[in-house]
């Protein structure tokens, strides 16, 4: 299922050169302020134009077409879509017959017996996260007091992001890069171990952003270099602050009350000026492919703003279980 969360729950539809991408948010609750304004800010991020990016360009305007009514969600099921309008799926015609490398285009038709949509990468596109990004900014009205920061940290291996955005564009490739969120504000007590861990929730929905390749917290792999005594965090308030945050503001699955901290990888795109070599259909061989088209050099720029807000969709549904199940009590404390 193409589906989401538990009681803030979303489906994303659509295709990269399709009529319109989107999301279905069911579960939202009734009241709640929103205007097509209040998407902006965040449609903005994701929107190409700076370097590195797709010269495709799209308003992405959302039409809300249910569940809002005089500038208020009403409850019922919240849905929003944006037209695509600068489309060429004339592009994409190849790539039945000569899959590229790293892509869905051979895995995808496969699932689907050839029936996919290949223009664009169809539903396995990044510009389906639009409508992700969408559902960030309603989940984000769901979490007052609560913070967000995203920045891309590297790209190419090198802190310098537009030095490796060149040295890309100069060899005809693409370079992968490193996203770190940080959520400050958080309630401590969101989650549940093992199933329903906070992490296992969150790197769910980091996985469904296209390109991600790894997902850590807190001091992340480097804790499997690293002794207890160095990767402990020493607590140093009643409220479970600590001095340092090894843990990435999650202790058993559940937040602490300290600032969650993650860091995504995602990978270099696949769609490259440079030739490779992939499997030939109709020749039955191996074959070059040249590949044209419009492509971003570094998904890692306009995905940030994805990521972010697959993490407040996740931690937005956490906000809304813990109001519907009850914290237990607290203990007395033992003399």
């Amino acid at each position: 299922m193409n589906s989401l969360g538990t009681l803030f729950r979303l489906e994303i539809f659509g295709e990269s050169h399709g009529p319109a991408v989107g999301v279905l948010i069911d579960g939202c609750p009734a009241g709640l302020p929103l205007a097509v304004a209040d998407f902006e800010p965040d449609l903005a991020r994701r929107r190409a134009g700076a370097a590195g990016t797709t010269p495709r360009r799209e308003a992405d305007i959302p039409e809300v077409v249910s569940g809002l009514f005089e500038g208020h969600t009403t409850g019922t099921p919240l849905l929003i879509l944006f037209r695509n309008e600068d489309t060429r799926p004339g592009d994409y015609g190849l790539f039945r017959r000569m899959p590229r490398p790293g892509h869905a285009d051979l895995s995808g038709a496969i699932r689907y017996g050839g029936w996919n949509d290949p223009r664009g990468s169809g539903h396995f596109s990044g510009r389906v996260t639009a409508g992700l990004v969408a559902a960030g900014v309603v989940a984000k009205k769901l979490l007052p007091g609560v913070g967000f920061s995203t920045r891309v940290l590297e790209a190419g291996g090198l802190t310098d992001v537009e030095a490796a955005l060149r040295e890309a564009a100069e060899a005809g490739d693409s370079v992968g890069g490193l996203v770190e969120l940080r959520v400050a504000g958080l309630r401590p007590g969101l989650g549940e171990p093992f199933f329903g861990s906070v992490e296992g929730l969150l790197a769910q929905a980091f996985f469904a952003v296209p390109g991600v390749r790894g997902v850590e917290f807190g001091d992340g792999f480097a804790a499997a270099r690293m002794r207890g005594s160095a990767h402990n965090d020493p607590i140093v308030s009643r409220d479970g602050r600590t001095s340092r945050n090894g843990a990435g503001g999650l202790n058993g699955g559940i937040t602490n009350g300290n600032e969650l901290v993650c860091r995504v990888a995602v990978k270099p795109p696949s769609s490259i000026a440079r030739s490779q070599t992939t499997y030939d259909f109709r020749a039955d061989a191996e074959g070059s492919l040249a590949i044209g088209g419009r492509h971003d050099a570094c998904i890692a720029l306009r995905a940030a703003v994805a990521l972010e807000a697959a993490a407040a969709v996740v931690l937005a549904d956490l906000a809304l279980m813990a109001e519907t199940h009850a914290f237990a009590p607290a203990r007395k404390e033992q003399p």
